[in-house]
């Protein structure tokens, strides 16, 4: 069953999900953009960046194998505020690091947290929105991912550029503070998941979720959407930079037009979604999705403009995928378990981000000339995991109405 929320409360519920999700965002993103600033701060290839930006994908893994046996167990807002300012300690961590070691510790300490955070999200919009408006929901907080790129990546690279690469860290911590005064004011308190009845043990709600076969199929498809997309999107921007000749000031151009397409397009996915079907729009947005990752893949040096537009398309429609798809992985989740199912699925989520991550820092490497070899296999790759999960997508079986 899900919380009812008057229509006013419902608007000022979803933007502070969307601030709070921001913040989590724009950490995980900026690392991308960073890419090249890092390589050549720290000295490191692009294997050793690979792991950079892995280490955070594997842990917010582990801590959502943790979070699977408490977090039904507890009110959703408190819990949420709680890990929101342990992720914002982290991150500041990150920006005091002294050296590539304690940075890549920083940053499994951000993934600790921020894994938790995200599954809390997801769940919190399954708990108080209908599922008739449940993707325009998710459109609404997803629209975090178009700001953090029109707004907060552009402003971090100029921050990183003009004061170093620590500033975009201290500039996140600071953003924590203010979303939590925000969440503390709009945020309701969610514990209709809580009831009188004692798990026989710590892991009970957990095997009561893997359990069941319908989702243990939607943990697949959400394992397959985001390997699909992050075996390509940690080295677009060194790409950018190495092999198609966009100059690394240029960076922040390609960030903010590409952020303010997704920022248009993901509330129209999610309307489409809610009104279309969601399996259905999911399947068409995917397939699309296909032919900017083989371009981009596959791209020579190109002007600018002719990157904006590969650039763009790829960021809309790979982002996109998500935003029918969460609906779809959500509602699979037997309601009592859902908090447990999506900390289950941001561990899968995660997991599948640090090694699809991984996988391509070694298919890639960079030869003589400092250019990116091995980046069209990394497509190839992307494409065949897009296509499993287009398969099994009509395989998941959604609580209707009152899911």
């Amino acid at each position: 069953m899900t919380t009812e929320l008057s229509p006013r409360t419902e608007r000022f519920f979803l933007l502070t999900l969307a601030g709070i999700q921001f913040s989590h965002i724009l950490d995980f993103m900026i690392m991308m953009p960073l890419g090249p600033v890092l390589m050549a701060a720290f000295g490191i290839g692009t294997h050793e960046f690979g792991l950079l930006v892995a280490s955070y994908s594997f842990s917010a893994a582990a801590s959502g194998i943790l979070a699977a046996t408490f977090v039904d167990r507890f009110e959703r807002k408190r819990l949420l505020l709680l890990v929101f300012t342990l992720f914002g300690l982290a991150t500041l961590a990150c920006g005091l690091a002294p050296g590539y070691s304690t940075l890549i510790v920083a940053r499994g300490l951000a993934g600790v947290f921020g894994g938790i955070m995200g599954a809390l999200v997801q769940t919190m919009i399954a708990d108080t929105i209908p599922f008739s408006r449940r993707a325009r929901a998710s459109g609404i907080v997803s629209s975090a991912f178009s700001i953090s790129t029109i707004a907060g990546v552009p402003l971090s690279l100029w921050l990183a550029n003009h004061l170093g690469w620590r500033a975009p860290f201290v500039l996140i911590a600071a953003l924590t503070v203010v979303f939590l005064i925000v969440g503390l004011r709009f945020l309701p308190e969610l514990r209709q998941h809580l009831s009188e009845e004692k798990h026989a043990h710590l892991f009970s709600t957990t095997f009561s979720v893997l359990g069941d076969s319908n989702h243990l199929r939607a943990l697949l498809f959400s394992a397959l959407i985001i390997f699909s997309g992050f075996t390509v999107i940690p080295y677009i921007t060194v790409y950018a930079v190495n092999n198609v000749g966009i100059a690394q000031a240029d960076i922040p151009i390609v960030y903010l037009v590409g952020g303010s397409a997704t920022f248009i397009s993901a509330r129209l996915i999610g309307h489409w979604a809610d009104k279309h079907g969601k399996v259905e729009v999911y399947r068409r947005v995917a397939l699309l999705a296909m032919v900017p990752t083989l371009i981009l893949t596959h791209a020579g040096v190109v002007p600018l403009w002719g990157w904006l537009i590969i650039s763009a398309s790829f960021f809309v429609l790979i982002s996109g995928r998500m935003i029918p798809a969460m609906a779809i992985i959500a509602s699979s989740a037997q309601p009592k378990l859902r908090g447990t199912f999506m900390s289950l699925n941001g561990t899968t989520q995660s997991l599948a981000m640090g090694l699809a991550t991984t996988l391509a820092g070694f298919l890639t490497s960079l030869d003589a000339d400092g250019r990116i070899v091995g980046y069209p296999l990394v497509g190839y790759v992307a494409i065949g995991a897009n296509l499993l999960a287009i398969w099994i997508a009509s395989r998941i079986v959604m609580h209707g109405r009152n899911a």
